[in-house]
């Protein structure tokens, strides 16, 4: 695979910048939900959980297998989820994009799209049962925030594929 052409004047990432990249590509994710949006249901998409899931479908090398713990714990402390929820889901979803990955082999991106699509419903329905009352009615809700967070998936698989290329550079 032959690498992008530099561009005559851009200067080189850092060596410890390119690694921490899609540490903070994941953070600012999380961060997105701290903005004040105006809902009136909640159905703004996991956009952590997005970034890591793409960064692992896309450069699979980019993140340590305990990177979703850490990140996990970010995004509980970020978020006001139940501490210890996003990182346990995380690192479930993590383990289970590398056991279909160790099954498949070689993939296209309808694969990776549905490969994440599995691991975003079940993190999203295992934090509804964390972090709600089994008796809350909100699963419609869930079920069209788990439709609108997997139709977003192209989108920032395509913004860390745009962030790997920078790194790579």
């Amino acid at each position: 695979m032959s690498r992008a052409p530099r561009r005559p004047f851009e200067e080189p990432l850092p060596r410890h910048g390119a690694r921490l990249l899609p540490w903070t590509s994941v953070m600012a994710g999380s961060l997105v939900t701290v903005l004040p949006w105006g809902a009136t249901l909640p159905l703004l998409p996991p956009f952590g959980l997005l970034m890591m899931l793409s960064w692992r479908l896309l450069a699979p090398l980019s993140l340590r297998i305990w990177a979703p713990a850490l990140l996990g714990l970010f995004d509980d402390l970020v978020s006001g989820q139940p501490v210890g929820s996003a990182m346990l889901l995380w690192m479930l979803a993590y383990f289970l994009v590398e056991a279909m990955d160790a099954r498949s082999g070689v993939r296209d991106f309808v694969q990776s799209w549905a490969i994440a699509a599995v691991a975003i419903a079940l993190c999203l329905g295992g934090g509804r049962l964390v972090a709600t009352p089994l008796g809350a009615h909100v699963d419609s809700v869930l079920l069209l925030q788990i439709v609108i967070s997997i139709l977003i998936f192209p989108a920032t698989a395509r913004m860390v594929a745009w962030i790997d290329l920078k790194r790579a550079l």
